[in-house]
């Protein structure tokens, strides 16, 4: 199903996320869905986007990468 908006993401999303990185989130899970029509696969490849723009930090958090 996808998430017509950042406040219906899961709360591991939100919770864990900064705003742009739940966008990023959304919009691929979104895409992904649409196209396999598989949740798996598409929280996989949403997970796999956030992480070309955001690394987890030693802190347990969420930060975008140096550019």
């Amino acid at each position: 199903m996808p998430y017509q908006k950042i406040e219906d993401l899961p709360d591991t999303v939100k919770n864990n996320l900064p705003k742009h990185g739940q966008e990023i989130f959304r919009a691929a899970f979104n895409s992904a869905e649409e196209q396999y029509a598989e949740e798996e696969r598409a929280f996989r490849m949403a997970w796999s986007a956030v992480k070309r723009n955001y690394e987890k930090g030693d802190d347990g958090h969420w930060h975008k990468k140096p550019e």
